[in-house]
């Protein structure tokens, strides 16, 4: 069983992908059923694929006391932080709680590797030596992000990076939750962010995971994924009395089944378990679910064995759809940015329908949405489900 989660404040939080800068364009891009993918290539990577890019990182630049850790994964963090109003409210809650006494749980995939793909290019050709103005620990490091992002908010309160490949930023939220809960602090600021490099795009390429279409999550002609590029951040702060209609983290629920290092298992064993420590945590049944937000990554094996597990567990009911089609796999900041596509089809009372999805696979029996649908929202179930059987779902809703 699991223990049952103290639902948390939602008050602030932004997004950066390739459908936009901030939440409102995201959201924005969702209701017109938009796709952020397109046939590019990324740098030299010579993959025939689609690719979800943010346009405009290269010309970023990082804050000046802070250029140490200049890399395209840190760019995306501050251009995520600075909409929104996030940094301000995250200033507000230091001035109210103390930079002790917020947490920072971030999470990514690759970090900063692009920044070490570039200096192996510029290698000393005598010596092999890497460029002197390289820097591991502020760039491809994985705590990377988290030093980053800590100076950047001037915050001082416990924190780590989670690394768990595709549920990495989704399981952050749960690291707040008992730390918080623990009493080490009074808010945390969760997410994280992925950017493109060549490693991720040739990696997935040599696994035949990439399409070379735009990703069809649930279609019956899909044949894998979209890299994508985004960050995404949201502080939680506990509360004793939410107002009526407050945004909350009401669950979370995690597992690992260790089926295969990079194939789920195939009747949905860690995706069913992990949904189901969800709804405990959170106090909820199946029916108390308004919409599932799927992992949905567009692979043959990925989306069977989660249609079998959301069906086995919710039925032929419940409406559910996948943004991938919409962003891309964004990898590492996957979990962050559909919890927060979450929030806001609870705030815009529209589940988004699966883009680029035409014809749902006859196999699959969830109700998969290919339109949008308006309709109240007052909780979702976001998944997210990594490498290794790292498993992770969230329940996000309004106060009563």
């Amino acid at each position: 069983m699991s223990r049952r989660t103290q639902s948390l404040a939602i008050s602030r939080f932004t997004i950066v992908n390739s459908l936009g800068v901030g939440s409102e364009a995201v959201a924005r891009a969702l209701c017109e059923k938009r796709s952020g993918l397109v046939s590019r290539n990324f740098e030299t990577a010579g993959v025939d694929t689609c690719i979800g890019p943010v346009d405009g990182v290269e010309d970023f630049r990082i804050r000046q006391d802070l250029r140490d850790y200049d890399c395209r994964n840190n760019r995306l963090a501050q251009l995520c932080m600075d909409q929104n109003g996030f940094a301000a409210g995250v200033a507000a809650a230091r001035e109210s709680y103390g930079a002790g006494r917020i947490g920072l749980f971030l999470g990514t995939s690759t970090a900063g590797l692009h920044s070490t793909e570039l200096a192996y290019r510029s290698r000393d050709p005598r010596t092999g030596a890497l460029p002197a103005d390289y820097r591991y620990a502020e760039t491809q490091n994985t705590y990377s992000i988290g030093a980053f992002a800590r100076r950047y908010l001037g915050l001082s309160g416990p924190g780590f990076v989670v690394s768990s490949a595709c549920s990495s930023t989704a399981k952050v939220f749960g690291n707040a939750a008992r730390m918080i809960a623990a009493g080490a602090c009074d808010a945390a600021v969760v997410g994280g962010a992925d950017t493109l490099c060549l490693m991720t795009l040739y990696g997935f390429q040599s696994l035949g995971l990439t399409s070379r279409y735009p990703c069809r999550p649930f279609d019956a002609e899909r044949d894998g994924i979209s890299i994508g590029e985004g960050a995404g951040f949201a502080l939680l702060e506990k509360t004793d009395r939410a107002a009526p209609g407050a945004l909350q983290l009401l669950g979370v629920g995690e597992s690992s089944d260790a089926y295969h290092m990079s194939t789920p298992h195939p009747e949905g064993l860690g995706a069913r378990m992990a949904m189901q420590r969800a709804l405990a945590s959170a106090g909820l049944e199946p029916r108390d679910i308004d919409y599932i937000n799927l992992h949905g990554t567009a692979t043959k094996s990925n989306d069977a064995s989660e249609d079998r597990a959301v069906f086995d567990l919710f039925g032929p009911e419940t409406p559910c759809s996948s943004t991938k089609g919409a962003t891309g796999h964004l990898l590492g900041a996957a979990g962050i940015t559909e919890a927060i596509i979450s929030l806001l089809a609870i705030e815009q009372g529209m589940m988004p329908g699966g883009a680029n999805t035409r014809r749902i696979d006859p196999a699959l029996k969830s109700r998969y949405l290919l339109e949008n649908k308006q309709q109240k929202i007052s909780r979702v179930l976001s998944n997210s489900f990594g490498f290794g059987g790292s498993n992770c779902s969230l329940v996000l809703g309004v106060a009563p």
